[in-house]
C-alpha cells in the first residue's frame, strides 16, 4: 500500500512543482504596478458656477485635463470636483492702490479654494484633499452645445499647444478689457448677461465680490491618491527608457518656478512627465513621473516701453521614476539618460501673454491693441476739456453750465462712476479727471515696463525632443537584457 502511495505521490509533486513554477514565471512576465497619483500633482480644473468670496461658500468645478498614473488614465477629464472657499484675505497693496485710482473703493479680497471630493463620470466618489489655492489669470470657456463644430485634428503626441494659444488669447482679451472697461468681453464672448452684471457691479464704488465662472485653478494634491494595482505586459515595456523619435512631444509640468526677472543662466530646471509618452506602435517610452532635467540658457529682464522679458531653457537628461526598477528586481536602477529637448509650448503664469519660438525661447509679448487706449483716452479728455459755454449754448445746450456729457466721460475715465458723479460739481473737476485718466493710460500702455516671462510651480508645458542621440540601447534596456539572461 505504501509503495502504491509513493508511486502516485511522485507525479503529483512534480505536477504541483511545475504548476507553481509556471505560475511564478507568469507572474514575472506580467509584473504589477501601483497606480498612485503623488502628492503635489495638480488637479487642473475650472469653475462651472460663480463663487462668492466668503469663507465656506461651496465650489464646483470640472477637470480640464485627465490625470495619469504610470501608463494609464485614472481620473478622466470632465470629472466633477467639489470643495469650498477655505480662506479669504486682502489683495496686495499695489493692486489695492490701482483699484482706488480707478474709483473702486471696495476692500478687495482673494479667495483661496480647496477641493475635497471628486465625482468620476461613472458616479464613483473619491475623497481628496488639495492645497489651498487661488484662481489663475485665465478663463476657460466651455464649447457651446448649441453649435456644431467641425472636429479638429488631434496631435498624436498630445500636448498643450492649443490650450496655450487659448490662454494667450485670454490674456490679450483681458488686457483689452482692462483698458476698455470690460465692454469688449461682453460684446464678443458668451454668457453676456452674467458678464454685463459683473461689469455694472464693478463700476460701483463698493460692490460684492465673486470668483467668475470659468476661472481656472491648479490645485495640488495634499495627500496621494491610490487606485490599486494593475498588471503590465513585458512586451509593452520593450521601448521603456529609449530615446523618443525626433519631434516627439511630451506633456509635462514644471517643478522649478521660473521668472525672467530673477532667473540666472545655468540655473537648474526640473520638469516631470504628466502624461505617458508612447512610441508609434504604442509601446511605453516614458511613464508618468519621469523627470526631465535641464538648465536655463538665457534670462533677460523686462524693460521700460513695454519691452518684455525673455527666457530660454532646455533639457539634457531623463530620469525614470523609481517604480521602474521594481519591474525587474534583478536590474539595477538606471542612471539618468542623456537627451536633447526644448520647449514647444507652454502656459505662462504672468500677466502678459507669451510666445514660444521654434528654438524653445520664450518672450513676453504685448498686444498692439494697447495703443488704442491712449487714443480713446485723448478723445475723452479733449471732450471733457471743451468748456466753451457759448458754443454749447449755440448747439442747443441750456444753462451756462454746459458740456455735462463731456464732464461725465472725463470723470468716468479718471475714477469710474464715482468720478463721473463728482465731476458734475465743476467743469474743471471733469477736465482734471479726464487728463488724469489720459496720463495714466499713456503711462500704462506706452511707458511702463513690459511683462515678465513667468512660470509658477506646476505650470504645464509641451517639451519636444530633438534628433536622436548616437544609436545605442539605453542603459535601462541594457540592464533589463542583462537581468533576463
Amino acid at each position: 500500500m505504501r509503495v502504491w502511495l509513493g508511486i502516485f505521490a511522485v507525479p503529483c509533486i512534480s505536477l504541483f512543482t511545475a504548476s507553481a513554477t509556471a505560475q511564478t514565471a507568469a507572474d514575472e512576465e506580467t509584473p504589477k504596478i501601483s497606480l498612485s497619483v503623488p502628492s503635489g500633482a495638480p488637479l487642473r480644473v475650472y469653475l462651472t458656477k460663480r463663487v462668492s468670496k466668503r469663507v465656506g461658500a461651496p465650489v464646483e468645478a470640472k477637470l480640464l485635463e485627465s490625470v495619469f498614473a504610470f501608463d494609464r488614465e485614472v481620473i478622466p477629464a470632465g470629472t466633477v470636483a467639489q470643495g469650498q472657499v477655505s480662506r479669504v484675505q486682502p489683495v496686495g497693496k499695489w493692486q489695492r492702490v490701482r483699484a482706488i485710482v480707478n474709483g473702486d473703493f471696495t476692500p478687495l479680497r482673494s479667495a483661496q479654494v480647496e477641493f475635497t471630493a471628486l465625482i468620476l463620470p461613472d458616479g464613483h466618489t473619491v475623497s481628496t484633499h488639495t492645497v489651498e489655492t487661488v484662481g489663475l489669470n485665465s478663463i476657460y470657456i466651455e464649447p457651446s452645445k448649441k453649435k456644431k463644430r467641425k472636429a479638429q485634428p488631434q496631435n498624436p503626441n498630445g500636448g498643450i499647444l492649443g490650450t496655450a494659444k487659448q490662454t494667450a488669447k485670454d490674456r490679450i482679451n483681458g488686457a483689452i478689457n482692462a483698458r476698455s472697461r470690460g465692454i469688449a468681453d461682453i460684446v464678443r464672448g458668451p454668457n453676456k448677461k452674467e458678464k454685463l452684471i459683473d461689469l455694472l457691479w464693478s463700476k460701483l464704488p463698493y460692490h460684492p465680490q465673486y470668483v467668475r465662472r470659468g476661472t481656472r485653478f491648479d490645485a495640488p494634491l495634499r495627500d496621494p491618491l491610490q487606485f490599486g494595482f494593475e498588471s503590465v505586459k513585458q512586451g509593452d515595456l520593450a521601448e521603456l527608457g529609449s530615446q523618443p523619435l525626433p519631434d516627439s512631444v511630451v506633456h509635462a509640468r514644471l517643478l522649478t518656478a521660473l521668472n525672467s526677472a530673477s532667473a540666472k543662466q545655468g540655473e537648474a530646471v526640473v520638469a516631470v512627465v504628466a502624461a505617458p509618452l508612447f512610441s508609434a506602435d504604442h509601446k511605453l517610452v516614458f511613464p508618468e513621473g519621469t523627470r526631465l532635467i535641464g538648465t536655463v540658457v538665457v534670462a533677460t529682464k523686462a524693460r521700460s516701453f513695454h519691452r518684455g522679458g525673455q527666457l530660454r531653457f532646455n533639457f539634457q537628461r531623463v530620469d525614470l521614476p523609481p517604480e521602474v526598477a521594481n519591474l525587474r528586481p534583478a536590474a539595477p536602477r538606471p542612471e539618468p539618460m542623456k537627451t536633447q529637448a526644448t520647449l514647444a509650448g507652454a502656459e505662462g503664469s504672468g500677466t502678459a501673454p507669451i510666445k514660444v519660438d521654434s528654438e524653445g525661447g520664450v518672450e513676453a509679448k504685448e498686444s498692439k491693441t494697447r495703443f488704442i487706449a491712449p487714443v480713446i483716452s485723448l478723445m475723452l479728455a479733449s471732450r471733457a476739456a471743451d468748456n466753451d459755454a457759448g458754443r454749447h449754448q449755440a448747439a442747443g445746450a441750456t444753462g451756462g453750465d454746459a458740456n455735462i456729457s463731456g464732464r461725465t466721460l472725463g470723470g468716468g475715465l479718471g475714477l469710474g462712476m464715482l468720478g463721473a458723479a463728482v465731476s458734475q460739481s465743476s467743469p474743471y473737476v471733469g477736465m482734471a479727471f479726464g487728463y488724469y485718466g489720459l496720463a495714466w493710460s499713456v503711462y500704462s500702455s506706452v511707458i511702463a515696463r513690459g511683462g515678465e516671462v513667468q512660470f509658477d510651480k506646476n505650470a504645464m508645458m509641451d517639451i519636444k525632443f530633438g534628433a536622436r542621440m548616437p544609436p545605442q540601447v539605453s542603459k535601462f534596456r541594457a540592464a533589463l537584457e542583462r537581468a533576463g539572461q
